[in-house]
């Protein structure tokens, strides 16, 4: 019998997503007959592991608890094999106008953008950097934190009036904000699993239709919000475009067993790269579990193959 460890909850703004999480997988694996034990993010949790030396732990924990590389670096340091991606790979996912220029760089196509810290939007003076911003972008504009999940902080901007509020909203979630070119056309999610030979295959990719237009945390997490079609209602060239786009993200991020790539596919079939997740959520209206259902394989099973890999991972 398999031993795991999952990790979820912590203190960043999405615990209680991730307390979803946890309960979802550990139930999953808990009927393939796995030992499952969940873990908050706390002081007891280094002696629990030195302890009871699990087999496998598997972090989901969102937000920069789970994404910024550092309990993945704590559990190597203790030599314990874990789901999902290095340390290294986690760090360049979670700063989100680091991955763009990556993407960028790898050819994927990815909204024009500009980072601007909290400092500098004070210091050069508001009003002329946000001119000067739409000068050169264009309207409309999605702004968000440039590290974060779960759309929190995330407006979409069609007035040059309604921007400085969306400034504010964003740096409630961090101090530097991410303000890209709103692209349009239909959202999607690809969700890149480690098949049985270790190489990465996209499940198909689920199209987000939120009842409001915005793919806010509500719409994210409340069911009955947001309709959900897998696989998308994409043309064939559309979507192996954004397989193709998703698979290049995942090996140019490093990512390693899963991970989830968002992208907006324009009216010309060109996917656009919006932004990774090496910690994809895991609940009942997540989209990876929505992509699992629709694939060849039980959810159980894919989930079960995630620890076999990490137990081989090198």
């Amino acid at each position: 019998m398999r031993h795991v460890l999952i990790l979820a909850g912590g203190l960043s703004h999405e615990r209680d997503v991730s307390l979803r999480s946890g309960r979802r997988v550990a139930d999953l694996l808990r009927r393939s007959d796995v030992d499952v034990q969940v873990h908050d993010l706390d002081v007891d949790l280094l002696g629990s592991i030195t302890q009871t030396r699990p087999e496998v732990v598997w972090p989901l924990l969102h937000g920069a608890a789970g994404e910024d590389g550092a309990i993945r670096d704590v559990l190597e340091t203790l030599a314990i094999p874990y789901v999902g991606s290095s340390p290294q790979a986690c760090r360049l996912t979670w700063d989100k106008p680091v991955a763009k220029a990556l993407l960028a760089r790898a050819g994927v196509a990815t909204p024009p953008s500009v980072a601007m810290s909290h400092d500098t939007f004070r210091e050069l003076g508001a009003a002329a950097v946000l001119d000067a911003v739409v000068a050169r972008i264009g309207l409309p504009l999605v702004v968000k934190p440039a590290r974060g999940g779960s759309a929190l902080g995330l407006s979409v901007v069609r007035t040059r009036e309604d921007l400085p509020t969306a400034m504010v909203n964003a740096y409630a979630y961090g101090d530097i904000a991410l303000i890209e070119h709103c692209v349009g056309g239909v959202e999607v999610a690809v969700s890149v699993v480690e098949g049985p030979d270790g190489e990465p295959m996209a499940l198909p990719a689920v199209e987000i239709v939120p009842d409001g237009g915005l793919y806010s945390y509500g719409a994210r997490y409340t069911a009955g919000e947001t309709e959900f079609f897998t696989p998308a209602r994409l043309s064939d060239r559309a979507t192996a475009a954004a397989t193709a786009a998703a698979l290049t993200a995942y090996r140019t991020l490093g990512h390693r067993h899963l991970s989830r790539i968002d992208l907006i596919v324009d009216d010309d079939d060109t996917p656009w790269f919006l932004e990774g997740n090496v910690a994809p959520g895991m609940t009942e209206t997540s989209l990876l579990p929505l992509a699992a259902e629709a694939g060849d394989e039980p959810a159980d099973a894919l989930y079960l193959r995630l620890i076999d890999r990490a137990l081989t991972t090198v």
